[in-house]
């Protein structure tokens, strides 16, 4: 009959893992970003006899199991294997996290006569947090990555803290809480002892520890404050979402409800723009104003990811052509004269150009891109980079057949062919009001993979274009948890973001990576009065882009210093496996006999 350290070790596993599913939408519980590993720690330090690692292993793949059951329970809306595949892989860096943790890594078990000080405490605490922070970016990295919900990500709605995170990335944040919590334990098994034996014990390590948090604290203020009051570039854009069904990769609307839905909800907003701004003059005529207008009329039209069911075909010189359907929207849309840069999504083929016109190439390539077309009808195009493994492709499926039949059988559509990745890592330049801007386009969940957005940093005014569709996982937690993720990448890279999205959050996000527009104290998310996202509509957003960005660190190097630092860490901890060379306490130094009353 299992004994109470089973119960115990089984209580600690489940409550790390549902403290940590907590941390993120739709829960969203922040301050268990503080606590949430500690019962973990405490069961793989606690571990005793042979096979440690393997025991340490198992504990933490069964807290990460049920940690990331919860968290990507929404991949079952397209797929009932999905959260279950998936889940358990991701389990398994917690579990390889954990065997460290119970044996390298283990500040209860030592040689003996070696005591525990604040300096072993602080050493081992490093250890574990950039082990950690490590297998985050690996997991973010390995088989083209799956960042997704990184522990930093918990603070996407506390900027003061989340600020951090331009300087080692968001798995920086994650090394600070495992840090953190790692410290604390030590420290209150210190007491413990004190308790018993009374032995006072120093613990100056947590008053270090808690001294780095405040200045944790005091660089995010200082950070918000340096991002306000930048030369900047205002930049108007309409975001529309219309919020089309889907059932999986599946679109539930016909062509023509998709393209009539586009025209209308533009049309209509361009339509209330523009009286707003007849008003606006009508009110200055009568006035006898002097001063200046500013009018609303938008600079860019932002539709989503694949907004549009006609293809755009391009040639190797630039040359192009698009589908009728695409030609009578865009035609319907500017018909009022509007003098607006169209950013949308769409299906880009590979053509040729020959005596009778635009065709396909033989065997073309197939491309989710970018469109941003101007009013003289000139176009760009980016080319998504990162493509969603059996979502946009999949791998060595013409050497693995059985893999297409999987896909058929859980996405309930017919395989297709794969999309190529664009090779460009580019960022594309665009004119506004006579200043020239940078775009950092993104598809999808691009927005989430912080290594492929930092590529595209230049010293110039910049802003993140991201469109998306998370239409697939229906009104799930996915939309929410995409957005968190998505808002670190303002962070980091300290340039403004725009999102369009025909199902999931379509926002503006400043350097800062807050929502509201300062100059109206408004949130520039498309919602309901629930603050649900899930909901057909249009709004004008204003985006202030930095005419000398801010610098960030981690624009500047990128992963390789978590990559260091957990290097580091893990070639310590096999170093010092047996802390017998670490600095120990001479006996009274540090401590002193507590008098008996």
């Amino acid at each position: 009959m299992p004994g109470r350290s089973f119960y115990l070790r089984f209580l600690a596993i489940v409550s790390t893992g549902l403290m940590v599913a907590g941390l993120f939408p739709p829960y969203n519980f922040a301050t268990l970003a503080w606590i949430c590993m500690i019962p973990l720690l405490i069961s793989v330090w606690s571990l005793s006899g042979k096979h440690r690692a393997k025991k340490g292993f198992l504990i933490g793949w069964l807290a990460g199991a049920i940690s990331y059951g919860i968290q990507v329970s929404w991949l079952g809306t397209v797929s009932w294997l999905g959260p279950v595949v998936l889940a358990g892989y991701l389990a398994i860096y917690w579990g390889i996290f954990a065997a460290i943790a119970a044996t390298l890594g283990n500040p209860w078990h030592r040689k003996e006569g070696v005591d525990e000080t604040p300096l072993r405490a602080l050493f081992l605490a490093f250890v574990h947090a950039s082990v950690w922070a490590g297998l985050e970016w690996f997991r973010g990295w390995l088989f083209t990555g799956f960042g997704w919900n990184g522990l930093g990500v918990a603070f996407h709605d506390t900027l003061v803290i989340s600020q951090a995170a331009d300087i080692l990335g968001i798995a920086g944040l994650s090394l600070m809480l495992v840090f953190f919590q790692a410290v604390l334990v030590q420290v209150a098994h210190r007491l413990m002892k004190t308790g018993i034996d009374g032995i006072r014990r120093p613990r100056w390590d947590f008053a270090a520890t808690a001294l780095c948090v405040g200045l944790l604290i005091t660089y995010g203020i200082l950070r918000i404050a340096m991002e306000g009051g930048k030369e900047s570039i205002t930049v108007k854009s309409l975001l529309v979402q219309l919020n089309i069904p889907h059932e999986g990769s599946t679109v539930l609307w016909s062509a023509e409800q998709v393209h009539m839905g586009y025209e209308d909800e533009t049309i209509d907003a361009l339509k209330k723009i523009s009286a707003e701004d007849e008003k606006k003059l009508q009110q200055a005529i009568e006035q006898n104003s002097e001063g200046g207008i500013e009018l609303s009329s938008p600079d860019w039209v932002i539709w989503p990811e694949t907004a549009l069911t006609g293809r755009i075909i391009r040639t190797d010189d630039g040359e192009w052509g698009s589908w009728r359907e695409n030609n009578d929207t865009i035609s319907r849309v500017r018909a009022g004269g509007e003098n607006f840069e169209l950013i949308y999504g769409a299906v880009e083929i590979e053509g040729e150009a020959r005596p009778e016109g635009l065709f396909q190439k033989e065997n073309p390539r197939f491309y989710n891109s970018i469109v941003f077309q101007s009013p003289d009808d000139s176009l760009q195009t980016f080319r998504k980079h990162h493509l969603v493994i059996f979502g946009e492709t999949i791998p060595l499926v013409d050497t693995i057949p059985w893999l297409k039949e999987i896909y058929e059988q859980q996405a309930g559509a017919e395989y297709n062919g794969s999309f190529t990745a664009g090779p460009s890592l580019d960022p594309l330049s665009v004119e506004v009001k006579g200043r020239e801007i940078q775009i950092i386009p993104s598809v999808c969940f691009e927005d989430t993979v912080p290594r492929l957005t930092r590529k595209f940093v230049r010293n110039a005014p910049q802003i993140i274009v991201n469109l998306t569709n998370d239409g697939w996982f229906k009104q799930s937690p996915a939309a929410a948890q995409h957005f968190a993720n998505a808002k670190f990448r303002a962070i980091e890279l300290r340039r403004p973001m725009l999102r369009c999205a025909n199902t999931g959050v379509t926002a503006a996000i400043d350097t800062i990576g807050s929502s509201v527009n300062p100059a109206t104290g408004k949130q520039q998310i498309i919602a309901d009065g629930t603050g649900s996202s899930f909901l057909r509509g249009s709004l004008l957003v204003e985006s202030r882009i930095p005419v000398r960005p801010s610098f960030s660190l981690y624009a500047l190097i990128g992963d390789w210093g978590i990559i260091g630092l957990s290097l580091a860490g893990l070639i310590l901890a096999i170093t010092f496996r047996n802390y017998g060379a670490l600095p120990a306490a001479e006996p009274g130094r540090f401590r002193s006999r507590i008098k008996p009353q």
